[in-house]
């Protein structure tokens, strides 16, 4: 087998306690530049961003909602009853914890944790409270921004979601370590696979390997699209029983969460020398992607991005090729804006982080992709990936 990259890999050393502390002044910095004073946070990835809590339920519930309420020298969380304990526990105070819903913790130390439950009926209404005791800490006049208008009904606010996106976009140094670690984990789980990889291995045991390199990472695993021959041009299909045969691709499409931040990683292998078809296709978008990568700088568009990609491509070989995106912002969310995408004028800058990529999917054929995570610096981009990215090849 070739390209496989060698490597042992270190969780970083982050403070996750300082690395929120520095997330929260960045807001409350942006916040004295906005045309709002306090902003309502609604999404579990800002509430994360804000405080440093995650909750176990977010991705579990759709019904499950939470507030961060940001001030220039305050913060409150607003959250299901449910959440109060391990908030508290991750070191919010008890008195900025404001609970909906009921739910019964016990105690024998006398803790306000086990009064939280039927403190309000709904996010709505703990959420008045919050709002309630902000402006009359200051006077009274204080303007509101609310990064979901659609989530949160709150007379007079200010559309925020530009506003939150944009400074989550930028990422702190210890934010660019987290996310490193866990495109590295990703390929690392991806380059198991491939070491245990021979014929007969069924996508099922391929998706696990990658998974259990990501969990013995201390990563949760989140998607984990490992498909063989006519299936591997099924984007997000689950992987299954398919055994992977002779003269067949396996596109693998992966990521993980590593506290709070995610990988995308894509790689493509063949077992057995691949045909002429193959590698012709693989270079066009290894070679798209690369194009990228090389114009990549602060400035430039996200459509510019996506236009040399395409062209590319085209260029290499796959006239036909279509694409709605070649690429994404990456963060505390899988896909931030902006997005590399036909219209996309936002210019990059230094400290976005970004998923480069340029798949292809054939029905009867079957899909390629190679993905690859990257920060924007003053010159250029970064990988945070170095290892080699031609079609892997495994004996047949």
């Amino acid at each position: 087998m070739t390209g496989r990259a060698t490597g042992t890999l270190g969780a970083p050393a982050v403070d996750q306690a300082e690395l929120a502390a520095q997330r929260l002044r960045r807001l409350r910095s942006a916040l004295a530049g906005a045309p709002f004073e306090a902003v309502v946070l609604t999404t579990p990835e800002s509430v994360f961003y804000a405080t440093g809590y995650r909750a176990v339920a977010a991705p579990l519930f759709r019904a499950h909602a939470m507030a961060a309420v940001v001030t220039a020298d305050d913060l409150w969380l607003v959250c299901p009853a449910a959440d109060t304990a391990p908030a508290a526990d991750l070191g919010l105070p008890e008195d900025r914890l404001v609970p909906f819903g009921r739910f019964y913790f016990e105690t024998a130390t006398g803790s306000p944790l086990a009064e939280m439950a039927d403190r309000h009926p709904d996010l709505a209404s703990a959420l008045a409270t919050v709002v309630k005791a902000v402006v009359e800490a200051v006077g009274g006049g204080l303007r509101f921004g609310v990064e979901s208008l659609a989530t949160v009904e709150l007379p007079g606010a200010a559309d925020a979601a530009g506003w939150v996106a944009a400074v989550r976009g930028v990422k702190l140094p210890g934010e660019v370590e987290l996310l490193r670690y866990a495109a590295r984990l990703a390929l690392a789980g991806v380059q198991a696979a491939i070491d245990a990889a021979a014929p007969g291995i069924t996508e099922r045991e391929l998706a696990g390997i990658v998974a259990q390199v990501m969990v013995a990472g201390g990563a949760e695993p989140r998607f984990l699209v490992a498909t063989t021959g006519p299936r591997s041009a099924l984007a997000d299909a689950h992987a299954g029983e398919r055994a992977w045969r002779p003269g067949e691709l396996a596109r693998f499409d992966v990521g993980c969460v590593y506290a709070g931040y995610w990988s995308d990683i894509g790689r493509t292998a063949v077992l057995g020398e691949p045909d002429a078809t193959q590698a012709s296709r693989y270079a066009a978008i290894l070679d798209g992607l690369d194009q990228q990568i090389a114009l990549a700088k602060p400035g430039v568009t996200a459509e510019e991005l996506f236009d040399v990609a395409m062209d590319s491509v085209r260029r290499g070989g796959i006239g036909h090729y279509r694409r709605q995106h070649c690429g994404h912002g990456i963060g505390t969310s899988v896909y931030e804006p902006p997005i590399v995408a036909p219209g996309a004028g936002t210019p990059v800058e230094p400290g976005m982080t970004f998923c480069f990529e340029t798949p292809y999917y054939e029905i009867g054929w079957g899909g390629m992709m190679v993905e690859d995570t990257l920060v924007v610096t003053e010159d250029g981009v970064e990988r945070f990936i170095e290892s080699p990215r031609e079609l892997l090849v495994v004996d047949a």
